[in-house]
């Protein structure tokens, strides 16, 4: 946990979830971690984590493999890249979003089969 009264600049990672309730510029990565954002935090940096929950501010690019919430007291300037993303109704959002998904395989099977029946009828 980075406290309220922490400020930190530069580049963070590591091995475990973290929380920041203080002010962090620069570049976070928690490739197999959360990362929460508290409604006290307030983040510039690029960040990449497996979960990332924001309940204060992030200005900056947030990817995460598994999912992106940002609740109703978030604040997020910048694009969003996960496989889920949710927004609470009251929170501020201004970016893309870009929804990773894993290989998209109903398609084909869908457009087999009615060539199948039409060979067939």
């Amino acid at each position: 946990m980075l406290g309220r009264s922490v400020v930190v600049s530069g580049e963070l990672s590591g091995a475990e979830d973290l929380l920041i309730e203080g002010q962090l510029e620069g570049t976070i990565r928690l490739q197999e971690h959360t990362l929460t954002v508290g409604q006290h935090g307030q983040v510039k940096a690029e960040v990449n984590a497996r979960q990332v929950i924001v309940l204060g501010t992030v200005h900056g690019n947030i990817t995460a493999r598994d999912r992106i919430e940002i609740r109703k007291t978030g604040h997020v300037v910048g694009d969003l890249v996960s496989a889920g993303v949710a927004i609470e109704e009251g929170a501020y959002f201004k970016g893309s979003i870009e929804i990773l998904r894993e290989e998209e395989r109903e398609a084909a099977p869908g457009q087999t089969a009615p060539a199948v029946l039409s060979a067939s009828s």
